[in-house]
């Protein structure tokens, strides 16, 4: 009987990110972006040979880096590129709808896939000041589809509440999702079709095709319904064939350590999610 290869969450985590990726597209990861780093370029070692990768401010095509650097800006993401663009080309394909996927995050997710990267509390009483979202306001209305990714799904308990990711509704809306305060996508004429999955560490989410909420498609093995919904404020849709989420195989993951030797894409979690483990 052969012994069970060890699948770690970042590794399960970063397979979800890169399977929302398809192929030949023109797909881009900002600032901050670890996780959507390594998976654009496993996609693309992978499923998605023919997609055309952007590689971070640098705007590097199809780099080919000797390593991933701890930032997604660093001058390595330069090495081995095909051609390169500047950043403000990008914005310009973007507007003309020729971006394919773009990946965004924020410390707070609504349940129309809004994002808030701005400030915790209200303009005239700011908790907390987030560092802003750069050019995502405008990438999340004008690419053709984008990725919401957040490692920050569980929600951590103080006192009697709970600290949601998951809102409701986000205090500052930073990244448009489907429904903001002041329209649907359709109402603001916006270019792009907007976010159409949300990988957690919990689970993996579309949107309801009627109500355009966050819908549950995909759990890990370690999760339950009931897990997603006490960390989430709001009620998502539940598909009703929701199940446990398919596994890379040993050689995807063995190529996604390959690739990534320094563990680029662990930065993002709480060091106890890293402890979760699944066997193939």
């Amino acid at each position: 009987m052969s012994e069970k290869f060890k699948v770690t969450l970042d590794e399960l985590f970063t397979y979800n990110v890169a399977k929302t990726i398809k192929d030949s597209t023109l797909v881009f990861h900002g600032v901050s972006s670890p996780i959507p780093m390594v998976a654009m370029y496993f996609a693309k070692l992978t499923h998605a040979k023919d997609m055309v990768y952007v590689g971070g401010v640098t705007s590097a095509i199809d780099p080919n880096p000797p390593f991933f650097p701890t930032t997604t800006n660093d001058w390595t993401m330069m090495q081995g590129r095909t051609a390169m663009i500047t950043i403000d080309k990008l914005f310009d394909m973007a507007q003309k709808g020729e971006l394919h996927r773009s990946f965004f995050s924020g410390a707070q997710v609504d349940k129309f896939g809004n994002q808030n990267v701005t400030m915790i509390g209200r303009p005239d009483k700011i908790k907390i000041k987030l560092p802003g979202g750069a050019g995502g306001c405008n990438l999340s209305g004008d690419c053709i589809n984008y990725t919401i990714w957040t490692t920050r799904h569980r929600a951590p308990a103080k006192g009697d509440k709970r600290i949601y990711t998951l809102v409701d509704k986000c205090d500052f809306v930073t990244n448009v999702g489907h429904v903001t305060p002041f329209g649907t996508r359709e109402q603001l004429r916006l270019v792009g079709k907007g976010p159409d999955w949300l990988v957690t560490e919990l689970g993996v989410f579309d949107f309801d095709p009627e109500s355009k909420i966050l819908r549950l498609r995909y759990l890990y093995p370690d999760i339950t319904v009931d897990d997603v919904l006490v960390n989430t404020q709001f009620k998502p849709v539940i598909h009703p064939e929701v199940r446990i989420m398919d596994m890379p195989t040993k050689e995807q993951v063995e190529l996604m350590r390959k690739i990534d030797p320094l563990n680029v894409r662990k930065n993002e979690f709480p060091p106890k999610e890293l402890e979760r483990q699944f066997f193939i």
